[in-house]
């Protein structure tokens, strides 16, 4: 048990804990305005090819010149597309007598067309600017809207890659801090862009830290927080992050502006930067580097803000070095992703996660950032999307606690994959049934990133655990990558990108069955621990101790009674 009866013995899931939680868990309410920030910050206006002097005309046409009359001339201007005006070409000369009224202005009945020359004209209805509007990114340029979103996830790859490994040699807290200053300089840096290109680099180095917050702020949670509360803190903080989905609504709804929106959403972190010395570094990681009064100095704070000054006096080296003897004790070799898939057991594990990870990103975010194609306000949908995800993960949180997490995840893949090849026979007339079995599957991705991140966090040992998280992380970023250019497949068969979704989902939820069990157990510290504990043959080899096998039991059901308690 090592660690955890250090930490049981310093007050358990205490008053630090619950403060430590709370103020790791605030920043979330921001992250998801981050990532799916490019829905609004690169939403397109209606829009039209710009008309030189049509405030004269419709002066002219009328009496007053108002909105409504200039829109009633649109049509000697504009050709029709589909249902609508076109949004890309304009008449050459204008059609006056598609207006089908006697009006004193002669033009030519030709309808050649042109493109754009003079620039575009965007309604305001639902945004006041965003970077669309800003440097024109319509008609041909309009993949440049998706384009600035790769990047920004591209980002996040390169930090998942960069902190990952740089946070199990320097620390969780260091990179932490870090990473909460980088986003906070370089967010607000981004409403200051002049060029396109400025934009997405800013947009880059802001998704580097995005990661560097996420992978650490976890770490700091989980290595702090006894065995069974782990799966309570995982699904709450989940949950913050759902909160901000529909804080990001309101932000969005209240600004419309892509200036004003990064600056509401990246500079709160100048706070959190602040506030945030008071994190105690993880001791686990510390003790791992042999940096032992480092973690015990850190230890006897916990026992203090706890209310155990008792346990405080009582933990000294030689009790750290009792409780820890064979992890101090293990070699002090510098971890690398080769470490990962070196030993069978971790290559099994890191293997299947791959998979895990790169489905849930590639489904959730192929559902989540195209709000404007479900024909329903973009804000509204935003909240839609985001209230969803309450029922999903409180119903997840008593799936990890009964099933297990290995179950728990499978089902959420495959209800996943269940729900998108769904739609795929439903009538694109029946919107109403679309958007709702939508919605469901974006639930289901949902409640398998909660799943995915506490499993994950539990599989790997606290000597390399970063870097695995780094390395799975890597693959989501990927996926979340490679999810809008599968969208444009619709142009080659509508239903493939919902093939491709909802096949990949189906493929992670039977490879997640290959994955060991984690419930109840204490987080494995070394590389050796996880072989020992999950090894195919272990049974054989070495057989567990009864005593063990009981005291696991006994947790499994303290565990189930405080999340019913919580539920």
């Amino acid at each position: 048990m090592g660690f955890t009866d250090l930490l049981n013995d310093a007050g358990g899931f205490g008053r630090f804990q619950i403060i430590h939680v709370v103020l790791l868990s605030i920043p979330s309410l921001l992250m998801a305005s981050q990532n799916l920030l490019n829905n609004f910050t690169a939403g397109v206006p209606r829009h039209y090819c710009k008309i030189p002097n049509v405030t004269a005309l419709a002066g002219a046409s009328n009496n007053s010149v108002t909105e409504q009359n200039i829109v009633s001339l649109l049509p000697a201007f504009i050709p029709l597309e589909g249902s609508g005006l076109s949004k890309c070409t304009r008449y050459v000369h204008a059609q006056w007598h598609l207006l089908g009224e006697n009006i004193s202005h002669h033009g030519q009945h030709t309808n050649v067309t042109e493109t754009c020359v003079e620039g575009w004209t965007y309604e305001k209805t639902d945004f006041l600017s965003t970077i669309v509007s800003e440097w024109d990114l319509v008609c041909s340029l309009r993949p440049m809207k998706q384009l600035c979103q790769t990047i920004y996830m591209g980002g996040v790859l390169t930090g998942a890659i960069l902190f990952g490994g740089l946070s199990d040699r320097f620390g969780r807290k260091v990179m932490l801090l870090w990473s909460y200053f980088q986003l906070a300089v370089l967010g607000t840096f981004t409403s200051l862009s002049t060029s396109y290109l400025a934009y997405c680099i800013f947009r880059f180095l802001t998704g580097m830290s995005v990661s560097g917050v996420i992978l650490n702020a976890f770490s700091l949670k989980v290595e702090w927080i006894p065995t069974r509360h782990r799966t309570m803190v995982g699904t709450m903080s989940s949950i913050v992050f759902t909160f901000g989905q529909v804080i990001l609504a309101a932000v969005a709804y209240s600004l419309k502006d892509w200036r004003l929106l990064h600056v509401a959403v990246c500079s709160p972190f100048f706070l959190v930067f602040l506030y945030s010395w008071w994190y105690s570094e993880s001791a686990r990681w510390l003790l791992l580097v042999d940096r032992p009064e480092e973690a015990l100095r850190h230890l006897q704070r916990v026992a203090r803000i706890n209310g155990r000054p008792e346990m405080a006096d009582k933990l000294t080296l030689q009790v750290l070095q009792s409780h820890m003897q064979n992890e101090m004790q293990s070699p002090r070799t510098d971890r690398t992703a080769y470490d990962l898939l070196r030993t069978p057991v971790m290559r099994r594990i890191s293997m299947c996660l791959l998979v895990v990870w790169f489905s849930t990103s590639f489904a959730y975010y192929g559902l989540a950032m195209d709000l404007q194609k479900f024909g329903v306000n973009i804000y509204l949908m935003q909240v839609i999307f985001g209230a969803v995800d309450f029922p999903a993960k409180l119903g997840v949180l008593a799936m990890l606690s009964f099933l297990g997490r290995r179950v728990s995840q499978a089902m959420c893949l495959l209800a996943s994959a269940s729900v998108i090849f769904a739609n795929i026979f439903i009538p694109k007339d029946m919107q109403i049934i679309r958007t709702t079995l939508a919605v469901l599957g974006k639930a289901f991705t949902s409640a398998s990133f909660t799943c995915v991140y506490l499993y994950t966090g539990e599989l790997y040992p606290t000597v390399i655990r970063q870097t695995g998280m780094g390395f799975c992380s890597t693959m989501a970023r990927v996926g979340s990558m490679a999810a809008p250019a599968f969208l444009i497949l619709d142009e080659v068969f509508p239903a493939l990108p919902s093939v491709v979704y909802g096949g990949s989902s189906l493929f992670a939820g039977i490879v997640a069955f290959m994955l060991p069990e984690t419930i109840s157990t204490p987080l494995p510290d070394t590389i050796e621990d996880v072989e020992k504990k999950w090894a195919r043959n272990s049974r054989s080899s070495e057989p567990q101790n009864e005593a063990m096998q009981l005291e696991v039991v006994e947790q499994a059901t303290k565990e189930r009674e405080s999340h019913l308690t919580f539920l």
